[in-house]
């Protein structure tokens, strides 16, 4: 399947990683407040652990596997990552 990917035109396989990039930081993003929400009630302490874990370990495989598809769609999806990010923090602080 990323063999079929990497013969995408190059603008095409920038949309296709930025919409993953997107995607990929409003879900890690997102459930960074879930991980906060353990860590400062002191329990499941072990569940906050596993959370963050699969936090990191979903964006490391997201990111190789752009990666493979080639640079364009890695660099798209990396500022996806970082407009996803940018829209969880604007909704986090209208929230009170």
């Amino acid at each position: 399947m990323i063999a079929e990917l990497s013969h995408l035109p190059p603008i095409a396989g920038a949309v296709i990683g930025f919409l993953v990039g997107v995607t990929l930081g409003l879900v890690h993003f997102s459930s960074l407040r879930r991980v906060t929400v353990l860590y400062l009630a002191g329990r499941d302490i072990g569940r906050a652990l596993a959370l963050q874990a699969a936090r990191f370990a979903n964006v490391l495989a997201v990111l190789v596997l752009l990666a493979r598809v080639g640079v364009l769609p890695l660099l798209a999806g990396t500022l996806g990552l970082l407009v996803g990010r940018a829209l969880v923090l604007r909704q986090a602080r209208k929230v009170p």
